[in-house]
């Protein structure tokens, strides 16, 4: 499916060795994707990357310049691993240091006396970058310019998320419509739903084998942003399948 010029578009950019050691099974990356379908924010790439600092000041970087908004996950803990902060600070060319504000969140739930250097990481924040808000656990993420820096923890993640979500700029809901079919094999209707994409560039197909209650069957997702191309292109995948059913 062709993106439109004014398409808003995001990408993921999830931080921590765990992750990639297999140690911490990644939870937001599809909780993230449902969010962004519902806003019509198209989801175009997600990365995973160690806590290298370089790695991780190239991917903001990079992906920061190709989509609408960027959103990270993982590293803004109280531990010297936890340095996604200081990334962000040097992909943007700004400082970092102890923000006010963030300090302020965190005595909402430590006593002064609590509140040591390894907590006090927690309240380390880009220059110029605004908050974002955690009921959770009181230790903010961050936004700033498109980049939107959240915690690992699919609890507070998804805390962050929904602190966010009035502000970021969407687009035109996607639409989508699932088509059973028929008991066919994938090999006997993808020449036919190949010609049937191929013609609708506004809408994207896609075949699904799944193994359901009833046994294996194939379905066909087919997604648009406008009602009247996705109409007629599951009238035509419909007509495809009732074809070669007879």
């Amino acid at each position: 499916m062709s993106q439109p010029s004014d398409s808003v578009t995001a990408a993921i950019l999830v931080i921590g060795d765990e992750i990639l050691s297999g140690r911490t099974k990644d939870k937001n990356i599809g909780t993230i994707a449902d969010f962004l379908t519902a806003a019509g924010i198209d989801l175009r790439e997600v990365r995973i990357v160690p806590d290298e600092a370089a790695m991780i000041v190239e991917a903001v970087n990079v992906l920061r310049a190709r989509y609408t908004h960027l959103f990270t996950t993982g590293g803004i803990g109280p531990t010297h691993d936890d340095i996604t902060a200081d990334c962000v600070a040097q992909a943007f060319g700004v400082g970092v240091d102890v923000d006010e504000r963030a300090r302020a969140m965190l005595l909402e739930r430590h006593k002064p006396e609590d509140l040591n250097a390894a907590r006090l990481r927690m309240a380390r924040i880009p220059f110029g970058a605004d908050l974002i808000a955690n009921p959770v656990s009181k230790a903010p993420g961050f936004r700033i310019g498109n980049v939107h820096v959240m915690a690992g923890v699919p609890s507070i993640m998804q805390a962050m998320l929904d602190s966010i979500a009035p502000t970021l700029k969407g687009g035109t809901a996607m639409m989508s419509e699932t088509i059973e079919a028929a008991g066919l094999p994938e090999g006997n209707y993808a020449g036919g739903l190949g010609e049937i994409a191929k013609a609708r560039p506004a809408v994207s197909i896609g075949s699904y084998p799944a193994m359901t209650p009833e046994g294996f069957r194939n379905r066909i997702v087919v997604r648009s942003r406008d009602p009247q191309a996705l109409a007629e292109a599951c009238d035509a995948v419909r007509a495809l399948l009732a074809r070669l059913s007879a």
